[in-house]
């Protein structure tokens, strides 16, 4: 009980001390206004450069077991004469057993973002250390970039 009243002395003593106002409240001044406990507005968004190798990279494995177990041992790319984008993806089975992976596509324009034109997830069995070419085309000349994704069969 006493250690109760102690901590809620210390906690009360802390928030006069700083200055704590509830959230949501505003104070303002001529020259400043406090809103929710920070100065300031608005932040920049954290790890805007973390984990969006879909961003950066043309092969990505989303399960650990697929990375484990398969890689992208060759791309090749291709416009062809309609302007659509062919891409040709050679994907090795590294381990000595049958693996099932889901394989897609999704198109992109020369600034990063989709086209709308996505692949839809197919199957891809691959025997014992085995290596298979899957190809994707783009439905629209739009495309100019794009991001194979794979992972384990559910």
């Amino acid at each position: 009980m006493k250690s109760f009243t102690l901590y809620s002395l210390i906690l009360a003593s802390m928030a006069v001390g700083t200055g704590c106002r509830p959230v949501g409240e505003a104070v303002g001044g001529a020259t400043r206004t406090v809103v929710t406990g920070h100065p300031g507005g608005a932040y920049t968004p954290k790890n805007a450069t973390r984990y969006d190798l879909e961003n950066r990279e043309k092969v990505v494995f989303e399960s650990w077991g697929a990375q484990r177990a398969a890689t992208c041992s060759g791309l090749q790319e291709r416009v062809q004469e309609d302007g659509r984008l062919e891409v040709a993806a050679n994907i090795r089975n590294r381990v000595n057993k049958r693996m099932q992976l889901q394989i897609s596509c999704v198109f992109k324009d020369i600034q990063g973002f989709s086209t709308g034109d996505e692949v839809p997830w197919q199957t891809l069995i691959l025997t014992e250390n085995a290596q298979e070419t899957v190809r994707f085309i783009s439905m629209n000349d739009k495309a100019k970039g794009y991001t194979i994704r794979v992972r384990e069969a559910r």
